[in-house]
C-alpha cells in the first residue's frame, strides 16, 4: 500500500522533533544538568518538554549512537561516564586526525585560512571572558574544525565531526575544572605561530603539545 500524501511531512516533523530533543539533551549533558552515570527519565523528560515519550526515546537512541548516552536493558538510558582509558582513546584519535590536518594545512596555508583562524582565536578569547561554558566549548571546537576544513580533506572533516560529540564531554571536563579559561583560549596562538612558520615539523610539535596537555589534564582529573 502506497504511503499517504501526508506521510513525508509527518516524518519530517517527527525527525525535526527528535533532533530538537536531542539538541536539548546534548546541551543539558554538556552543562552537567545531567551528570555522568545519571539515569534519564523518559516520563519526566516528556512531561518537561511537552512531548510524547516516543521522540524522547528516539533522541536518546541518537545520543547513544553519538557516544553521549548508554542504554542498559530494562533500566533505560544513562549519561555516559568516560573512564581514563576511554578518554585516552578519544584523544588519541583526535591527535591522529589533527596531526595529519595541520601538517597538510602547513603545505597550503592561504591568507584566507590565516584570517579565519586568527579571527576564530579572537572569538575564542572573547568567549573565555564570559560565564558561558557551552559557548567556550563550541568556539574551541570551531577553531579545530576550521583548521581541518582548510586542510582540504572532506573525509577527514567528517571523521572529526563524528568525534565532536565525545570531544564535548572531554572539553567539558577541562572547562569545569580549569581555573583559567583564558589560558586555554590563548594556547591556540601557538598553533597559529607554527602554521605561520610554514614548517610541518613545527606544526606537528605544536599540535602534539596542544592536544597532549588537554589529554593529560582530562585523564588526570578523572583519575583524581
Amino acid at each position: 500500500m502506497a504511503p499517504s500524501a501526508a506521510a513525508p511531512g509527518a516524518f519530517i516533523q517527527q525527525q525535526n522533533l527528535v533532533e530538537q530533543v536531542a539538541d536539548y539533551l546534548t546541551q543539558a549533558i554538556i552543562q552537567q544538568h545531567f551528570l555522568p552515570g545519571e539515569r534519564l527519565s523518559e516520563v519526566q523528560l516528556s512531561r518537561d518538554l511537552g512531548v510524547s515519550r516516543a521522540p524522547v526515546r528516539e533522541a536518546a537512541r541518537l545520543l547513544e549512537s553519538r557516544g553521549l548516552l548508554v542504554s542498559k536493558p530494562r533500566r533505560g538510558f544513562f549519561v555516559r561516564a568516560l573512564n581514563a582509558v576511554e578518554l585516552e582513546d578519544v584523544f588519541d584519535l583526535r591527535l591522529c586526525l589533527e596531526r595529519h590536518a595541520i601538517q597538510r594545512l602547513s603545505e597550503c596555508y592561504s591568507c584566507e585560512a590565516e584570517r579565519a583562524l586568527k579571527q576564530q582565536v579572537d572569538t575564542l578569547c572573547e568567549a573565555a571572558t564570559s560565564n558561558d561554558g557551552t559557548r567556550r566549548i563550541e568556539e574551541d571546537l570551531q577553531f579545530h574544525r576550521l583548521m581541518i576544513h582548510y586542510a582540504g580533506n572532506e573525509r577527514l572533516l567528517r571523521a572529526f565531526d563524528g568525534l565532536t560529540h565525545e570531544l564535548r564531554l572531554c572539553i567539558t571536563l577541562i572547562t569545569k575544572t580549569h581555573e583559567a579559561p583564558d589560558t586555554i583560549a590563548t594556547s591556540h596562538f601557538q598553533l597559529l605561530d607554527a602554521l605561520g612558520s610554514g614548517s610541518a615539523e613545527a606544526c606537528r610539535e605544536a599540535i602534539d603539545y596542544h592536544i597532549g596537555v588537554a589529554r593529560d589534564f582530562v585523564v588526570r582529573s578523572v583519575g583524581d
